[in-house]
């Protein structure tokens, strides 16, 4: 039996081992809960931050990028400008002088001024075509934002979680096992089985990965939860713990978006994240399932002990019942020399009595003997009393 005291009443009761694995059980899930919701919204507050920084930072870039090009065409339109007063100056100076000269000098002053407005053009359109490209990368941000996407040019989905598994989780988990779903079971398999081991050997913590992605120009657009029984399937196949599904569809719904996202329509222990929270999601599983082992290694310590303290019950109600076996002969034994005694006491009670009569009878007896006299014994007979007299007289004579 177990003693737990009461936080509010401070009242102390006693529960059996039974109840307290429950209670115990019950006390680690909830912690179990917390802690997992806990580190969940810690990593969509820290995701959050993150793409608010990338914007931003992309954001001033683009500003101070537009900010240089403005002065840079301010600079040359106030040097066209010098320029030209320049160049009509000389041609006024030099037209009395040489209209030869002056021709020539206009000439020049021509080409200069078309080889600036040129150079002018090529600065505009090369303007112009960074600020298509600043507007487009801005555009790319503004739909990663809202799609919540990563970074995939030229590459599968498939292969950029691959790839961010290698770069950040390789060296993090040497035991850990990420591999393709190559086993095909019941004509179905997953993408990936993740699969990490204790020091031990024994495995802890086990996940089956889908990952889906869509274009834009397709024209049935499928939902996440169109996945969700054949992901539960191949988990079960594969006796994984977890499920998860990584997912681009449903770009615009908002639940997706926020981050980690756990299935609560019938199929337990399955999540549904963005690519950029892949990551996130194998490290909380990890540290939760290895939480989830050290409570086992208590509880199975607690049974242990459990099993001990039982073993010692036992062998203690064995001895109170063959101590309570013995005790109960003993009694028994002593109360049937009780009553052998109370019968001898009894008997010799009855016998001292008797005694005691006898003793009487006796007393009377010897008082009657004493008593007895030859004139008692004579009286009333005659022939006694003259035989006696007789006896007397001889006696008497010979006597003399």
């Amino acid at each position: 039996m177990k003693e737990l005291k009461c936080p509010k009443c401070g009242s102390v009761f006693t529960v059996d081992e039974a109840d307290y694995a429950f209670i115990l059980q019950q006390v680690k899930t909830a912690e179990f809960n917390s802690e997992l919701e806990r580190r969940l919204k810690d990593a969509r507050k820290e995701e959050k931050t993150r793409i608010e920084l990338a914007l931003s930072k992309q954001k001033s870039e683009l500003d101070t990028a537009l900010e240089a090009k403005d002065r840079e065409i301010a600079k040359l339109e106030a040097t066209i400008a010098n320029k030209d007063s320049e160049t009509k100056a000389a041609l006024l100076a030099k037209s009395l002088e040489d209209q030869k000269t002056l021709a020539k000098k206009e000439e020049e002053g021509r080409k200069a001024l078309e080889a600036k407005k040129a150079e002018i053009a090529n600065l505009k359109a090369d303007y112009e075509g960074r600020l298509k490209v600043a507007e487009e990368q801005v555009a790319f941000y503004k739909d990663m934002k809202a799609r919540m996407s990563t970074k995939m040019i030229g590459e599968s989905l498939e292969v950029h979680c691959s790839t961010l598994y290698e770069q950040f989780m390789r060296f993090a988990l040497p035991q850990a096992r990420f591999e393709k779903d190559n086993d095909v079971v019941d004509g179905t398999k997953g993408d990936f089985i993740f699969r990490d081991y204790a020091t031990d050997g024994t495995e802890y913590v086990s996940i089956m990965f889908e990952m889906k992605n869509e274009a834009d120009t397709t024209a049935t657009k499928h939902k996440n939860e169109d996945f969700f029984r054949k992901l539960d399937e191949d988990r079960r196949k594969k006796k994984c713990e977890y499920a998860v599904l990584v997912s681009m569809l449903e770009p615009d719904n908002e639940l997706y978006n926020a981050g980690i996202v756990s299935v609560a329509n019938g199929y337990e222990k399955m999540y549904v994240v963005r690519p950029q929270c892949f990551i996130p999601i194998i490290t909380l599983l990890v540290q939760a399932s290895r939480k989830a082992m050290e409570y086992k290694c208590e509880i199975a310590e607690m049974r242990r002990q459990s099993v001990d303290v039982t073993n010692f019950e036992d062998k203690l109600l064995d001895f109170q019942q063959k101590f309570g076996n013995n005790c109960r002969l003993a009694k028994e034994k002593f109360d049937k020399a009780i009553a052998e005694i109370d019968k001898s006491i009894k008997a010799l009670e009855e016998t001292k009595k008797a005694l005691l009569g006898s003793e009487n009878n006796l007393r009377l007896a010897n008082d009657k003997v004493e008593g007895l006299t030859v004139r008692k014994l004579t009286y009333g007979n005659p022939t006694m009393q003259a035989k006696f007299a007789e006896a007397k007289a001889a006696a008497q004579q010979q006597g003399q």
